[in-house]
């Protein structure tokens, strides 16, 4: 069997499948369709580019996440290597410096002498040795020839959050401290996080206006049937849920104390640092789907954001899956084609560490499987 594959998508899975297969001295060739064709979610044409938050999880050792990534560092991953290369204070979490961690992966993987990028959409499935990672915004074109194979895609809608330049921020209002002062060792002494707090008179006020604020419309069937990924859910579908959703979740103040009162505000925005240079902030949690000028008035009465900049406004968009517990193996494989492998947000996997090892487990199960030995489960 001939040791060349085919990876289609040049995101984190398909780039760590591309660099485990590489590595072990099977050719790769890795298709990306941008800037040929670009996504809804995508700003750049660069590989691995985290589209939606810049955080990775938890790196606590007793965290699912934190397990994950050690097992990932011991497993040799690429991506996972880079991103704590590209490390930003984020008190107990692993956030990345989203433009540095692509450019390095890109650099990386382009020269790689077992590795040739192509900058071209593909539109049907591969014959041969193929690992589909295409994400959750796979072209149309390549959609309608997955969908031979498996039948109807699944969904949900998935957003990002705003982005504001760190000195639009009043930090006469807002203030620095992790939460339970559990700080980074890169982060500024007095903390990771830049909080905006509220009291209940100004928490109330925000919610109603968030509620008020017009939205961008669902078309066809796809509002008929609404669905949202609960661990990413538009702040505005959240506070549907009762005035105190919000202050129970994204914009919960415990392990804060507000140095101007020394006692807990009734409810914190967290803003995370987005650059190495520190002069981005995205807000934690505030992902929204809101029209861009409704979401500047709504967004600017939160205290310390009165006169904030916005370099990128939150925006929602569908992410597709296959069903694939009922069309893939435990080693990734589709059941009716031993040759073809699907890796990343395609299955359904949520998350940048979880999607990367998907592309791990995959480019290694296809070593294996042309060095003729059993892939692993």
């Amino acid at each position: 069997m001939t040791k060349r594959v085919t990876i289609v998508g040049g995101g984190l899975a398909g780039t760590e499948a591309a660099w485990q297969l590489a590595e072990r001295g099977v050719l790769v060739d890795l298709y990306e369709m941008r800037p040929v064709r670009n996504t809804p979610a995508h700003v750049t044409d660069k590989l691995a580019e985290l589209v939606c938050s810049n955080s990775m999880g938890s790196t606590l050792p007793d965290r699912a996440l934190g397990i994950l990534k050690n097992e990932l560092m011991a497993l040799g991953s690429l991506i996972i290597r880079t991103a704590f290369k590209h490390a930003l204070p984020a008190g107990s979490a692993l956030a990345v410096s989203r433009e540095d961690f692509a450019e390095e992966i890109t650099a990386i993987i382009a020269q790689h002498p077992n590795i040739v990028l192509h900058r071209e959409e593909v539109t049907d499935v591969p014959e041969g040795p193929t690992i589909l990672a295409t994400g959750p915004l796979t072209s149309p074109a390549l959609t309608a020839s997955v969908q031979k194979l498996t039948g109807p895609y699944l969904y949900f809608y998935d957003a990002m959050a705003p982005i504001v330049t760190a000195e639009s921020i009043d930090m006469s209002i807002a203030f620095r401290q992790s939460r339970w002062d559990r700080s980074s060792n890169e982060g500024p002494e007095e903390g990771d996080y830049i909080n905006c707090p509220m009291d209940r008179e100004q928490y109330e006020a925000f919610v109603e206006a968030l509620l008020a604020a017009p939205r961008l419309e669902l078309k066809g069937a796809d509002k008929e049937l609404e669905r949202y990924f609960e661990g990413c859910m538009p702040i505005e579908v959240l506070a549907s849920r009762g005035l105190n959703a919000l202050a129970f979740g994204p914009m919960r103040p415990v392990g804060l104390r507000d140095p101007r009162t020394g006692r807990r505000p009734y409810a914190v925005v967290q803003l995370r640092q987005d650059n190495v240079a520190g002069t981005l902030y995205n807000l934690v949690g505030f992902q929204t789907n809101i029209r861009w000028g409704a979401q500047e008035q709504v967004l600017r009465m939160i205290p310390g954001l009165e006169h904030a900049e916005f370099v990128r406004f939150g925006q929602m968009h569908r992410n597709t899956f296959i069903n694939s517990p009922a069309l893939l193996r435990p080693t990734l494989q589709h059941r009716e084609r031993d040759d073809l492998f699907f890796a990343g947000q395609i299955t359904g996997t949520e998350g940048y560490v979880g999607s990367t090892m998907g592309g791990l487990v995959a480019g290694i199960n296809m070593a294996r499987l042309l060095a003729g030995a059993s892939p692993l489960v």
